[in-house]
């Protein structure tokens, strides 16, 4: 990278026209749940979630509504042409000659210096704030440079289903703990059917409503996903994992592999003949789709989750990428999938158990449609039956749409 001071025309010129053209366009009409858990005090801090999940309109909408703009706070973005002859340490050291204190740098893992220059910033330049968001993929904590005592980290999913209904309706609804639902999964519900009608909905949710992009149309969304999906691939993890072309064409395979047969319970000597891959590759690539956030991953209790430990089973991390990569998607595994999602979104430790589908704490959940019975799980000392196709339970018959408001 070419080293030299630029003058404060270039900077306003180039990097300040581009973060005004993309705040033109922020509104303030919808925020997802993260903004109010970020504590926006931290000095550095970093926001990790798949393509799609609002990362960029969450800085966006902190710089312009919350911080309002002042003239102490940048936006860039680390794959911005300016990169091609400037480098990040030299960026912000300017910046911060000319009074600047917050700088925002969009999609950090871009960028192939990114851990050391981060560690620079934050011990050269000790008033200024630095909020990066990057691609779940990412380990901020093993890049080449100590991050871990210098970054808080955030997490940012796709949309919940309660989150869907503010995105698309404007009915605004408080999030549901699950220690809560066992004994309160009755008023919950009623409430809620006081203002919509949940099940139409949900239907909805379950095939295109996971990310923000729904705003863009209905009609387009799959077509989109599937883009969101090839990005991941071929350009999030190459910039990561270093991917080339016939590495990602694999890790493609393996997911249709995956995505035409969830809950997917891996043996992976098969997969690794069936693909032409080694043993220990496939380990790799569907710990790496994990961490992209395109695979959920299930052990049972107490077993590791090291990339060289075979899984339980294997999910798609949303079911929205179901009806994207496969022609007809299995109602079971996609009622599977919503709820294994909203509980590991939630932040929730979820098991294999030995009976029923999931294990959280001390209840095994069975997934089912309404005329679920309790046989599979009425032998464990606390379960419930999370019901499709019912806008309200009883006893420990929950409906399964209410797993939606979680987060």
């Amino acid at each position: 990278m070419t080293n030299f001071a630029f003058s404060n025309d270039t900077f306003m010129d180039v990097l300040f026209e581009f973060q005004d053209s993309l705040l033109r366009n922020v509104t303030n009409t919808f925020r997802r749940y993260l903004h109010q858990q970020i504590n926006w005090k931290q000095r550095m801090i970093g926001i990790k979630g798949p393509r799609g999940a609002g990362k960029t309109t969450l800085i966006l909408q902190h710089l312009k509504f919350d911080v309002a703009l002042p003239s102490t706070a940048l936006y860039i973005t680390a794959d911005h042409t300016w990169f091609y002859n400037h480098s990040l340490l030299e960026t912000a050291t300017d910046w911060y000659k000319q009074g600047g204190r917050i700088l925002f740098i969009d999609e950090v893992h871009k960028y192939p210096n990114w851990s050391r220059e981060l560690k620079n910033i934050y011990d050269g330049l000790p008033e200024m704030h630095v909020v990066f968001s990057a691609s779940s993929a990412l380990d901020i904590y093993r890049g080449e440079a100590d991050l871990s005592r210098r970054v808080i980290t955030y997490s940012l999913p796709g949309l919940s289903f309660r989150e869907y209904l503010s995105f698309t309706t404007g009915n605004n609804f408080d999030i549901i703990t699950v220690k809560d639902i066992p004994g309160n999964h009755r008023p919950f519900s009623q409430h809620i059917l006081e203002q919509l009608q949940p099940l139409p909905l949900f239907r909805k949710y379950l095939q295109n409503g996971y990310l923000p992009i729904i705003a863009e149309g209905e009609n387009e969304y799959l077509v989109k996903l599937e883009q969101v999906v090839n990005a991941i691939v071929d350009t999030d993890l190459s910039y990561i994992a270093s991917y080339n072309a016939g590495t990602a064409i694999k890790v493609k395979k393996l997911l249709g592999v995956i995505a035409e047969s969830v809950p997917f319970k891996p043996n992976i000597a098969a997969l690794a003949r069936k693909l032409d891959m080694s043993r220990d590759s496939v380990y790799q690539y569907i710990y790496q789709l994990k961490d992209a956030r395109l695979l959920n991953v299930l052990s049972a209790e107490g077993k590791g989750v090291s990339t060289l430990q075979k899984p339980d089973k294997i999910y798609l991390e949303n079911t929205n990428l179901a009806y994207a990569l496969t022609e007809k998607p299995d109602i079971g595994n996609i009622r599977e999938t919503f709820l294994l999602s909203q509980l590991l979104n939630a932040g929730i430790e979820v098991h294999a158990p030995q009976e029923g589908d999931f294990l959280v704490k001390n209840i095994a959940i069975e997934v089912g449609g309404k005329a679920k019975s309790t046989s599979q799980v009425k032998e464990h000392k606390n379960y419930l039956v999370a019901a499709d196709d019912i806008e309200t339970g009883i006893g420990t018959k929950v409906p399964l749409w209410l797993f939606g408001f979680l987060y």
